[in-house]
């Protein structure tokens, strides 16, 4: 263990978020301790895909290279089929990008392959199986400065001091019901939960993201090499009803909006093949107190429509490490300091909110709705609209690049 008195930042929930501020601030010379509640990464139907500002992070931290080396699937279009054929609502290989593409890998070999670099800076530690459940306060005012976290391990309970503490531990946050900020936290109203299951590709089917509306329901198929990550999107709170009405009106409902995949439906064979997202956004007006930072979906919890979440949540970090480093090498971070870290992402975070909750109102929200499927909107081919698609699913709003450094 990391002598107490040196620890400069303690980040909870080893998610992107978490993985990527900590390697970054271990990379300056800062000790750094990354808590994560469970004894691995290994869990299914998490965000997979690294959109192009994030693997643009990738190649400014010199990782791009080795990370694009491990397996992975590239998609550059996103495409929705039509009685006359399937028609691109996305096309990113128009983009200005070394990396005009979206990579889908699965996240744990990404938070693997994280903090495996961060392991080589000897001044950087990962704790699995910790599970937070106080903040070390100090001040006679409640609440007071947060100086770390008290936690539970296979090993024991522990306490960890720290200068900086920094919630990156996801849409469940257990560091913002610590903190209270949550209480004030703005919602958002997303009219759909999604099923989340896996069916095999073959080598005919059709390349890359395909989108389709069904009646009452939509479907995303994610190309994962020989397999199909499907998205089922489905009214939200029906999930019940569904479940109800059993695995063969479920397994009909799939052939009925893409009859392609009817003859490879009865692969899900029981419900612990489905996994149940419960769609939810919002975010907080205030993203931090003295000695604590949130974010990511810790701050502000993404729709995973356009698979907002992990694009944001790691723009977040970078933007933190650029922020933050100064302050915590000085052994001094002050409110205002951390402000900044809010001021800096909240516009982007806003927009896109704003963005997505637009398309769910007029777009999601219609076809959930209906006893018939939806029909494509007529602007949608606009090679404008492709463009301006791609450039908010691959770069999104309010990028970051890593600071050099001395900047």
């Amino acid at each position: 263990m990391i002598a107490q008195p040196e620890i400069r930042c303690v980040v909870v929930g080893g998610g992107p978020a978490g993985a990527v501020l900590s390697y970054m601030l271990a990379r300056q010379g800062l000790a750094v301790v990354l808590l994560e509640m469970h004894q691995n990464f290994e869990r299914d139907f998490r965000g997979d895909t690294l959109h192009p500002s994030i693997l643009e992070i990738m190649d400014e931290l010199g990782l791009a290279e080795r990370l694009l080396a491990l397996p992975h699937t590239r998609l550059s279009q996103a495409s929705l089929p039509t009685e006359a054929g399937p028609i691109t609502v996305a096309d990113l290989s128009t983009l200005k990008t070394k990396f005009p593409f979206v990579a889908l890998m699965p996240q744990a070999r990404f938070l693997d392959f994280m903090t495996g670099e961060a392991k080589h800076f000897p001044n950087f530690q990962l704790v699995l199986g910790a599970m937070v459940d106080e903040l070390i306060e100090d001040g006679a005012v409640s609440p007071g400065v947060v100086r770390g976290v008290r936690y539970r391990a296979p090993n024991g309970r522990h306490e960890l001091r720290a200068l900086l503490t920094v919630g990156a531990d996801g849409r469940f946050s257990k560091l913002r019901q610590l903190s209270g900020l949550g209480l004030a936290a703005v919602h958002a109203s997303p009219p759909m939960d999604v099923l989340w299951f896996r069916l095999p590709r073959r080598p005919t089917d059709t390349h890359g993201l395909v989108g389709r509306f069904g009646a009452g329901h939509l479907i995303i198929q994610l190309e994962r090499a020989d397999e199909w990550q499907v998205g089922f999107i489905i009214r939200k709170d029906s999930f019940r009803a569904l479940r109800a009405a059993g695995l063969p009106a479920l397994q009909r409902e799939i052939a009925a909006t893409a009859p392609e995949l009817a003859d490879r439906v009865g692969v899900i064979a029981d419900w612990q093949q489905v996994s149940l997202l419960s769609v939810q956004a919002d975010r907080l007006p205030v993203w931090y107190r003295p000695g604590l930072l949130l974010i990511g979906d810790a701050a502000h919890v993404m729709s995973p429509a356009g698979g907002n979440g992990i694009n944001y949540a790691v723009n977040d970090a970078v933007a933190a490490a650029n922020i933050l480093s100064g302050p915590l090498l000085a052994g001094q971070v002050g409110l205002d300091d951390l402000a900044r870290v809010q001021r800096r992402r909240e516009r982007p975070t806003r927009i896109i909110q704003a963005v997505v909750a637009f398309m769910q109102e007029r777009l999601l929200r219609p076809a959930l709705e209906s006893d018939k499927p939806l029909s494509v909107p007529g602007f949608v081919p606009w090679p404008v609209v492709r463009r301006v698609a791609a450039r908010v699913i691959g770069l999104g709003v309010g990028r970051e690049h890593v600071a050099k450094p001395g900047s």
